[in-house]
């Protein structure tokens, strides 16, 4: 592969870019190396400035379900600017697309849009503070939020430990307020609710992680928490970012069974555009700003391109819904795939898969929370990803990250794709 143009692009972007990025993870920091310049994508692939054709298992980080420019949500995104990109005020499509994703997801009332999926977690949050009087909340180590302050936090020196702050910038004072819990540990939980009675508003977590790589709950883990919310008069927050739309018409409530209070949506609700929601039934909504005291505001949320390009999407969804069994078959046979040749190529590693998302941990035991994706061996992972990016497959830049699949990928592309995985598997 030749990356001379993205090299060029990278030197420049440094001299007026923080980190030659507009976030973290894209400068390859964890892996090495430089990162690409992708110059447009279609279907299940990207292509970068230099030429170079990639299989793409990002997907822009979750949303792109059915794969990159997908015509219904281009054409509509197209047509929502002939008319004007922006206008301040309501207009009929937010509606619309609100009236469609109430109706395909379990146990909501109503949705506010916003603008990212930082925004949705953070006001979820602040509405949950608001709604039950409490200022403490729980939060999963492994588990990302975005970079609202409350969340970059870190465990203290044990697990009813208050957090500290894990970025310079975020204060003690709001560190305190965040208790870090332990993924698929039920006992971590009760410990934080039973020293901190009356003062938890809320339990927030990806339901299906994939931030710390592709990590489900335990059988019973999230009933467990549901129970526990009742017990102690607690609301539960799922940060559906990347699971919803994802891995069912109703994302993981739908998938799991388990009912939430509050659900945080993503770029997906946007067909890939910048956006997100939360959503709630409607006596936790009442809450929100102009009918409650809870404030929450923003210019852009609702912007008719997201909201045009979002109705396109989840209508495709929502009247398509083969395409779940079909992403969820697919990202088996690639499970199965890779698996074997990693196998007969004696590299130590586990497979974590839901639905369409999947992880290759190069870890000897079962990955189930953060500390056990953390035992990873992380230069086996700079190699692959670096040889699978020398053989035109294209993964998270990251150890940390799940891959997504879009129902573009044919059995070819999968194909090609493990036939790579066994070739860069030989050099290791």
């Amino acid at each position: 592969m030749i990356y001379k143009r993205s090299s060029e692009l990278f030197a420049a972007a440094k001299k007026v870019i923080p980190g030659g990025v507009n976030s973290p993870v894209r400068a390859f920091n964890a892996v090495g190396g430089e990162p690409l310049f992708i110059k447009e994508a279609k279907g299940a692939y990207m292509y970068d400035e230099d030429g170079n054709k990639y299989i793409d298992y990002i997907n822009s980080w979750g949303p792109l379900i059915l794969g990159h420019a997908f015509e219904p949500v281009v054409n509509a995104v197209v047509e929502k600017a002939i008319k004007g990109t922006s206008f301040g005020t309501p207009t009929e499509i937010e509606t619309t697309i609100a009236e469609l994703a109430v109706s395909m997801v379990p146990n909501i009332d109503q949705i506010r849009f916003v603008n990212s999926g930082t925004e949705a977690c953070m006001s979820a949050v602040r509405l949950a503070r608001g709604f039950k009087n409490r200022e403490k909340i729980i939060k999963f180590a492994g588990c990302y939020h975005g970079h609202s302050d409350s969340f970059l936090i870190q465990a203290g020196s044990g697990a009813i430990t208050f957090g500290t702050p894990n970025s310079p910038g975020v204060t003690e004072g709001t560190a305190k307020d965040t208790l870090l819990a332990v993924y698929n540990d039920l006992d971590s939980v009760k410990d934080l609710l039973e020293a901190n009675k009356e003062e938890i508003a809320c339990i927030i977590l990806e339901p299906i992680a994939g931030n710390m790589g592709c990590i489900p709950p335990k059988e019973g883990f999230l009933e467990g928490l549901r129970e526990m919310c009742d017990e102690y008069g607690v609301l539960l927050i799922f940060d559906e970012v990347m699971t919803g739309f994802r891995l069912a018409r109703g994302g993981a409530q739908e998938l799991t069974g388990v009912d939430a209070d509050i659900v945080c949506f993503g770029k997906v609700i946007g067909g890939g555009l910048p956006v997100g929601a939360f959503a709630a039934r409607q006596e936790i909504m009442d809450h929100l700003a102009p009918n409650g005291p809870v404030y929450q505001a923003g210019t852009l949320s609702g912007n008719p391109l997201a909201m045009a390009a979002g109705l396109a999407m989840l209508t495709e969804l929502n009247n398509s819904p083969e395409i779940y069994t079909s992403l969820a078959e697919k990202t088996e046979y690639l499970h199965k795939g890779i698996s074997k040749v990693l196998t007969e190529n004696k590299v130590t590693h586990t497979i974590n898969r839901k639905g369409s998302m999947i992880s290759v941990h190069f870890a000897e035991e079962v990955v189930v929370d953060f500390t056990s994706a953390a035992k990873g061996n992380n230069d086996t992972f700079k190699k692959f990803f670096h040889g699978l990016l020398e053989n035109g497959i294209y993964i998270a830049p990251s150890a940390f990250e799940t891959w997504f699949l879009t129902d573009a990928l044919t059995y070819e592309d999968l194909d090609a794709t493990i036939a790579a995985i066994e070739k860069v598997s030989k050099t290791f």
